[in-house]
Order: structure tokens, then C-alpha cells, then sequence
């Protein structure tokens, strides 16, 4: 295996570097059950990868099986306990432990514990997560009950199909 082609072609390297601060707030709040932190956008890294940081209530919540067609998805845990599901069963992760999931990947994720759990969740290649995030908790806001057919449009805009 060898390097990708150069993407940056100067002599010299150039102050670029983006922090953020664990103290930052939140930038979605999806009811009562999630805070989501946009570490790194598709957008902000020139559609390479996105990060979030996804804090959890102690209530179980996280989306049913699925699977995406453009994207993988990796989640690794900082704190609490995550039950990870990969296609086959259900796991129950703890930080430090690290979940992969290929593009056609069946998963899912919730947290079952009675306790606050967080996450780590990177796409790659970035797609713009952030508008279906946003999406979810404006629906959860609004208290609208959607159909099934609502669900599955609204998915499939954003590259997310329900596992059968």
C-alpha cells in the first residue's frame, strides 16, 4: 500500500490547525436523550472524514439496525457503556473499545445502561451528517409522529437504510 497522491503541494507547510476545547458546548441537543459535538466536519476537513462526540442520557435510546451505502462508520467509547450491535449481536462496550462498521455494514447503538455514556462516531468520507442529526431533533422537538413512509425518505436522503 502505498501514500495517496499529494494534496498539498507548497515547500512549506502552513498554520491551518483547527482546536477545540472539551468545554465547548454542545452543537445539537436531540431531546433529552443526546448531545452531539461536530469535532470535525465532511465540510471542515475537505470532505475526508466527520467526528462527533455523542453524549448519551441514561435512557435508552440510538437508532434501530441500519446500514449505509457511501459510508463506513466507526464509534469508539470514552465513558459509560454503549451496547454496540455489528450485524450479528448485541455488545456492550466500554471505553477504550472500538466498533467498525464497512459501507453495506449492518449496526446500530444505544445506551441500555442506567448510567451516561459517550462516544466517539467518525464517517468516512465526510458526508454531511450534520443536517440529518439535525433533522432527528427537530422532529424529536416538534413531537410530530412520522410515517413509515416519511421514515424511509427521510433515510434515504441521508444514506441510511433500516436493516431487515
Amino acid at each position: 500500500m502505498s501514500y495517496p497522491p499529494p494534496r498539498y503541494l507548497n515547500d512549506h507547510g502552513i498554520t491551518s490547525a483547527t482546536f477545540r476545547s472539551a468545554d465547548a458546548p454542545p452543537d445539537l441537543t436531540i431531546g433529552v436523550k443526546s448531545r452531539v459535538g461536530y469535532l470535525a466536519t465532511g465540510a471542515s476537513t475537505d470532505d475526508q472524514f466527520g467526528l462527533y462526540r455523542w453524549d448519551m442520557a441514561a435512557i435508552p435510546n440510538g437508532p434501530g439496525a441500519h446500514f449505509h451505502r457511501t459510508i463506513s462508520e466507526s464509534f469508539f467509547v470514552l465513558e459509560g457503556t454503549v451496547s454496540l450491535y455489528n450485524g450479528e449481536r448485541w455488545m456492550d462496550a466500554t471505553p477504550g473499545d472500538f466498533l467498525y462498521v464497512p459501507p453495506g455494514g449492518i449496526h446500530a447503538f444505544s445506551n441500555n445502561s442506567d448510567a451516561p455514556a459517550s462516544m466517539l462516531v467518525l464517517f468516512t468520507p465526510g458526508a454531511p451528517r450534520e443536517a440529518y442529526f439535525e433533522e432527528l431533533a427537530e422532529i424529536v422537538a416538534s413531537g410530530r409522529q412520522f410515517t413509515e413512509e416519511e421514515w424511509t425518505e427521510l433515510y434515504a436522503r441521508h444514506d441510511q437504510y433500516a436493516a431487515p
